[in-house]
């Protein structure tokens, strides 16, 4: 990236509209490499079949953005560069953790798939910020590509929307459902165990008296 315009020595800078695509797409592209890391790791925890079809048919997607945000960079006579997306790093880190801290089951597929989105939501407004400067500059390669990017994004989320609401929650309440039914049973059993103890009790203070 160019060195950004300065007024005197020591102001902050003032980047121009095609730096502020620059860097815009730098960020898209760590973001996006970043995911390719994580998504794999993240899938061998994942139990519902549909939700790891879903995340690797991101992953791909993913591939192929990188592969046109480094045309568009090519383009514009700059390169990746090396700095680290933060606000895509933050919110990796938040689905790594929750990988690590919940069973494997619908619990950890809902905040996954929540994880995710939140992900998903960040790179949109990404997309959608690249698209308007490269609007702005005419850089119809970088428009397409945003276009592209923004109409995939959207129906992924509305795809893992789906899947939470008509799979995995469904799932996780009739797990919940089970398990509060087993321990009532429980309760029950016990509590009957008891009645019979104190029952034998009786019986045998009565045969005591007896004699």
């Amino acid at each position: 990236m160019a060195a950004a315009k300065t007024t005197r020595r020591g102001a902050k800078e003032s980047p121009d509209c095609r730096e502020l695509l620059t860097l815009e797409l730098q960020e898209i592209h760590n973001a996006e490499s970043q995911l390719a890391r994580a998504l794999p790791r993240l899938m061998k925890n994942v139990e519902a079949e549909q939700l790891r079809k879903c995340l690797e048919e991101r992953l791909d997607q993913g591939e192929r953005l990188v592969s046109e945000v480094e045309t568009a960079l090519d383009e514009l006579g700059a390169s990746p560069g090396r700095k680290k997306n933060v606000a895509a790093e933050g919110l990796l880190n938040d689905a790594r953790e929750h990988a690590q801290e919940i069973e494997q089951g619908p619990a950890l597929d809902a905040v996954l798939i929540a994880a995710i989105q939140k992900t998903e939501h960040y790179c949109i407004a990404a997309w959608g910020t690249a698209k308007s400067l490269a609007e702005a500059l005419d850089e119809q390669t970088t428009v397409r590509t945003m276009e592209r990017a923004l109409e995939e994004g959207k129906s992924m989320d509305e795809l893992l929307t789906r899947l939470a609401e008509e799979q995995i929650m469904p799932q996780l309440l009739s797990e919940e459902s089970d398990e509060e039914a087993s321990e009532d049973e429980e309760t029950e059993q016990e509590e009957g165990n008891g009645r019979n103890r104190s029952r034998s009790s009786k019986k045998s203070e009565n045969r005591t008296h007896t004699r």
